[in-house]
């Protein structure tokens, strides 16, 4: 029987998988920002839909105009998938886990970073601190969503009961671009210090003036279903998706002074069993556990390192289904008596 692996013999037996392949890398990357491209022009264009109502109109008659609308509505939720896809890239770029070193690669990134309301300045600066305090009590609101004890519930005053109730909540997550993106990427960072976060002040800037401008240029269904309804259906999935991977019923929270890196990885990050055709759209994103063990390993090979390496092949599961999705939102404090997550107290 083999020994068990110290967290840095585990660590070690990673690094193989954090070699990039460049061109593997710079394909995916231009194939999914073309498809993005295409998406939006595409559901931005009244005179494309014009041209689809009027040929569904032949065979369809009245029916024609539903059906292009549900077929509009259709690929805006696709091309807001594609927006997921496109983060993933750039959360991988930020982690030095692809394309290190591009001038063209950073000009992209952070120019999508700042479209999607994720400016790298406060991105890089939240994401790291994540990674590096996965699942402790003190300071896990940095970069993720609070976590607290029921005696430190005991001690908040209603205001800060009030404010974590709000943060936690699933209406929170689907208004994700207004709230946890617009307002908490944008204007929460500038309040803090505008002078650092000025790339925040640029990211709100230009979401306000698409938001204000696209309706006169493409007219209110081209700015829906061009631009609105995708972000919307992105940052609600994102949001749901960073919540889920921190948040489900078996995960493990350590007490600060037992702290360990590697068991945060393994038993307070979560596995989302997907599809193929999500765990596309996510960029392998729900094999989270392996990526917050080594942050370096490209998504494409995340599952590889999963399949090579025994320790990660048991991780604690989650899925997109209803009955995990509700079965998550209804976790909202850490007991360490009983060593779970668990609701509110009534």
């Amino acid at each position: 029987m083999q020994a068990a692996r110290t967290d840095k013999e585990l660590i070690d037996a990673t690094r193989p998988f954090a070699q990039e392949h460049r061109l593997t890398s710079w394909w995916k990357v231009i194939s999914t920002f073309t498809l993005l491209a295409a998406g939006l022009v595409a559901g931005g264009s009244s005179s494309l839909w014009a041209a689809v109502g009027g040929a569904l109109a032949g065979p369809l008659g009245a029916g024609g105009a539903v059906a292009s609308v549900a077929l509009r509505i259709t690929l805006a939720v696709v091309t807001g998938l594609l927006v997921v896809r496109a983060f993933i890239l750039y959360h991988d770029y930020l982690h030095g886990a692809i394309l290190r070193r591009s001038s063209a690669a950073r000009a992209l990134f952070y120019t999508y970073g700042i479209f999607a309301l994720t400016p790298p300045r406060v991105w890089r600066e939240t994401h790291n601190y994540h990674h590096a305090h996965t699942a402790k009590i003190v300071g896990s609101h940095v970069g993720s969503y609070a976590m607290v004890t029921p005696a430190i519930w005991a001690k908040m005053s209603a205001k800060e009961r009030l404010v974590y109730k709000i943060i936690r909540h699933p209406v929170t997550i689907l208004l994700g671009y207004f709230t946890i993106f617009m307002y908490g990427m944008g204007v929460s960072p500038l309040l803090r210090s505008p002078k650092k976060n000025w790339d925040s002040a640029v990211a709100l800037v230009l979401a306000l003036a698409l938001n204000a401008t696209l309706p006169f240029v493409l007219g209110p269904a081209g700015w829906i279903f061009g631009y609105l309804l995708p972000m919307a259906v992105a940052m609600a999935t994102g949001a749901y998706l960073f919540y889920a991977q921190h948040n489900f019923p078996d995960i493990h929270v350590q007490p600060r002074d037992q702290w360990s890196y590697t068991r945060a990885a393994l038993e307070s990050s979560s596995f989302m069993r997907m599809g193929p055709v999500m765990r596309w759209f996510t960029g392998n994103i729900g094999y989270h556990h392996v990526h917050h063990l080594n942050q370096a390993i490209p998504f494409y090979r995340l599952p590889e390192a999963m399949a090579a390496i025994p320790e990660l092949q048991d991780p604690p599961v989650t899925t997109l289904t209803v009955r995990d999705i509700v079965a998550n939102f209804r976790l909202k404090l850490w007991d360490p008596e009983q060593g779970r997550m668990v609701g509110y107290p009534s």
